[in-house]
């Protein structure tokens, strides 16, 4: 079908080519053989996924799926989780669309009402938003609606709300922090407030688990009946979300038209600005600045020191870097509350916190290496510096490294101050996770731009599972030498047996690198 140009439509149809061209090729890398891959793999999974729901929800559809408190506190936490995520989401891909889109000097300067274009970038926007949980909570819908009735579709209806509310909210945030910041500030500060936002909830229930339950547990706050005790009847207005999710049409309406009026009403109310802040906008991604006080600072270091610094500095002022590592930085949270609130009573809960520190330093890791080898924006500058090959590689290593202690290094005093076995085995498994997230990049790297970051999946499959199993074992090691150390000994072989399988399937063009 095709539209005039210039229309809403087309436009429409514009934006959302872009956002399936992303997708797709961040799932495929552009290769035909990944697509029929990825087409068979969303086959599998959404049977499995529908099975699994089918399985979980049969025994309550069974008794009756009667919509008691507890049902709408586990709803109502369920749809807190989501929008959360989904504001977090929203907020960075508003700011993108900002900051990232090469497009926007062609298209502003076309004689085509930017306004349009803001209503269909924004609509664009709240689309990808809801398309994931509607793939998440998908399989649970349609088990109920094929089991219990189509009045379930009102769950569609909720999510389609939230994912409007969302983007409206995040626009609103957005051009509030370009008002109050400014455009040079507010890439950095828009990505570091929609990671805070992304981790808040998970964050806040993990809080309450460690305080009252002791535990990571999220469903354990969720489903506890002293939880459940503090919300309101049935009968609140607190639960017109929850009842509008269970196929409540009569709640459903005024949810739907509230978001949706909200959307509408922000968007008509911002529009007009896009033009200027999109401008100001590209002048700050487009200036140069002048590094000629800085000079200085490198002065008396030696070539390998320099390297490191300035490989911490990239990784300090690469504003799209913020939003994927401050989430998994702020991850560790929880983890440290858990030290601080049961210091001394027990180590057990060190079997906790272990594996989670471990795990989340091979992810983080992986990243920063990611950025630092693959991602380096001055490849034959470096190349060319008065470096071995060696030494070039062992200096992004370090940097790479410290950042990972330092990261850590408050968690790990807190272990040491339980147990300093269990602080000296967790350093030891931070170090080999990273390490091994680090080898693995390596193996596996091909030269890319920084900007590529979110797609670095993409360029080896085997590379992106291999890091995460391998960090998923290095935890499991540290943890069974806190437990039986037979058997950490026993896990830890097996690590090492499968980086050296996976050392064996790197590609041979790593070798004349």
């Amino acid at each position: 079908m095709t539209f005039s140009p210039a229309t809403l439509p087309w436009f429409a149809r514009h934006e959302l080519s872009l956002h399936w061209r992303d997708w797709l090729s961040m799932m495929t890398a552009g290769k035909s053989r990944r697509r029929r891959t990825l087409i068979t793999i969303s086959v599998v999974v959404a049977i499995g996924a529908h099975w699994l729901a089918a399985s979980v929800l049969s025994p309550w559809i069974d008794n009756g799926a009667v919509p008691d408190k507890a049902t709408f506190v586990f709803v109502f936490g369920s749809l807190l989780l989501a929008f959360s995520l989904m504001l977090s989401q929203a907020m960075e891909s508003v700011t993108r669309a900002y900051y990232a889109r090469s497009d926007l000097d062609l298209i502003l300067s076309s004689p085509i009402s930017p306004r349009k274009l803001f209503a269909v970038r924004t609509s664009a926007v709240a689309v990808s938003i809801t398309v994931m949980p509607c793939l998440f909570a998908g399989p649970f819908i349609n088990v109920l609606i094929a089991r219990d009735g189509l009045h379930w579709l009102a769950a569609y209806g909720v999510i389609v709300s939230l994912g409007a509310f969302a983007t409206a909210l995040g626009v609103l945030i957005t051009i509030l922090l370009f008002r109050m910041a400014g455009a040079k500030k507010t890439r950095l500060a828009s990505q570091i407030l929609a990671a805070v936002i992304g981790a808040a909830f998970i964050i806040g229930i993990q809080a309450i688990a460690v305080i009252y339950y002791g535990s990571l547990s999220r469903a354990s706050v969720l489903q506890s009946s002293r939880f459940i005790e503090w919300f309101p009847n049935v009968d609140s207005a607190l639960w017109i979300v929850a009842r509008a999710t269970m196929g409540d049409f009569m709640n459903l309406m005024p949810l739907m038209a509230i978001c949706l009026g909200c959307f509408a009403g922000i968007v008509l109310l911002t529009s007009a600005s896009f033009g200027d802040l999109a401008i100001a906008a590209a002048g700050v991604s487009n200036t140069s600045k002048s590094h000629q006080r800085h000079l200085g600072k490198f002065k008396g270091l030696s070539a390998r020191k320099a390297l490191r610094s300035k490989e911490w500095k990239l990784l300090a002022r690469d504003p799209w870097l913020v939003s994927q590592s401050v989430m998994q930085i702020l991850y560790l949270l929880p983890p440290a509350l858990l030290l601080w609130s049961h210091y001394g009573e027990s180590s057990n809960i060190l079997v906790v916190v272990v594996p989670v520190l471990v795990m989340a330093s091979g992810q983080l890791a992986g990243g920063l290496a990611w950025l630092a080898i693959s991602g380096e924006d001055a490849p034959d500058l470096v190349n060319t510096a008065p470096l071995g090959k060696w030494s070039v590689l062992v200096a992004k290593i370090e940097a790479i490294i410290s950042l990972i202690l330092l990261i850590v290094a408050p968690l790990l005093v807190g272990i040491a101050l339980m147990s300093v076995t269990a602080s000296l085995v967790t350093a030891a498994g931070v170090l080999l996770a990273a390490s091994s997230a680090t080898a693995i990049q390596l193996w596996f790297r091909s030269q890319s731009k920084r900007a590529m970051f979110r797609r670095r999946q993409v360029a080896s499959r085997t590379a992106t599972i291999s890091e995460a199993v391998v960090s998923i074992l290095w935890a499991a090691s540290a943890t069974l030498l806190l437990v039986n150390p037979l058997f950490g000994v026993v896990t830890s072989c097996l690590t090492l047996g499968l980086l050296f399988f996976v050392w064996v399937l790197r590609p041979e063009k790593s070798e004349s690198r």
